[in-house]
């Protein structure tokens, strides 16, 4: 009972702490519209490169690899009813709706969110956070907000990437155990798709970039100055995003249940 309070307390603590810190950076970026000039378009840019075009390899290999088992394994099922054709279907749902977004989320909040944890931990070991403060420069502005802005960005094209290369790989799987033609697959998938499924996956990608940034960089400023505290702190930034990419994800599919099912 004292280890489940604890942990209850734990979660309410850095629940608080975490709504605070999204607060300040949602008044940061209001002050930052108003003067554009002192965005820091630099800091953005390279977060879009880190978070973004250095996470192509990894999204691809994983997202194509997934399309092809899962096409295997449904292509086996659809075959003993003779439903071959609505391989189609089901990998186009499935892919596009549900785990292209949530694999490529899985991927950057191991990825990227962990960087950016052991990054602004490294900063506080080395006292670079001090200095900032000393200086009058918030955290906020050029940690917290270009992380958020960046990944708000990069996960809705991680996610476009993530189910083209799953789809690929689900359609030469396909056509390997069901003799499905390529050109067959192609013309009927926007016809078995409907487009609201797209979008509501690019949706979820930017609530799941701007939560991802949001906690690793919570869990960053945490980080006492220490080597311990570092580890720990990176772990539990990385096991907490993805948990909550998991729960936001079945909040959207209860929310949105009655959306881009049928055509």
């Amino acid at each position: 009972m004292t280890a489940l309070g604890s942990t209850v307390l734990s979660f309410a603590h850095n629940s608080v702490e975490a709504t605070t810190l999204l607060g300040r950076v949602s008044f940061d970026a209001l002050h930052l519209i108003r003067n554009p000039a002192r965005m820091p378009w630099r800091e953005i840019s390279a977060n879009i490169y880190r978070t973004g075009t250095q996470a192509l390899g990894i999204t691809a290999v994983v997202g194509f690899l997934v399309g092809v088992v899962l096409s295997y394994l449904s292509a086996q099922q659809l075959k003993s009813f003779g439903a071959d054709i609505y391989i189609v279907n089901l990998l186009g749902i499935s892919i596009v709706r549900e785990l292209g977004p949530v694999l490529a989320a899985i991927l950057i909040a191991g990825r990227s969110g962990s960087a950016m944890t052991a990054q602004i931990g490294v900063m506080r070991v080395t006292e670079e956070l001090d200095a900032l403060a000393v200086m009058g420069i918030p955290h906020t502005t050029r940690l917290v907000l270009p992380k958020m802005i960046a990944l708000a960005i990069t996960m809705p094209l991680l996610i476009l990437w993530t189910n083209a290369i799953a789809l690929i790989g689900g359609m030469v799987s396909a056509q390997l155990q069901l003799g499905l033609d390529y050109r067959h697959f192609i013309r009927s998938l926007p016809g078995a798709v409907p487009t609201a499924n797209l979008w509501l996956g690019l949706g979820k990608g930017m609530v799941f970039g701007i939560l991802i940034a949001l906690i690793a960089c919570h869990f960053g400023l945490r980080i006492k100055p220490n080597t311990e505290s570092l580890g720990l702190g990176t772990t539990n930034s990385v096991v907490t995003a993805i948990t909550i990419v998991i729960v936001v994800d079945a909040v959207f599919a209860i929310m949105f249940s009655d959306i881009g099912i049928f055509s």
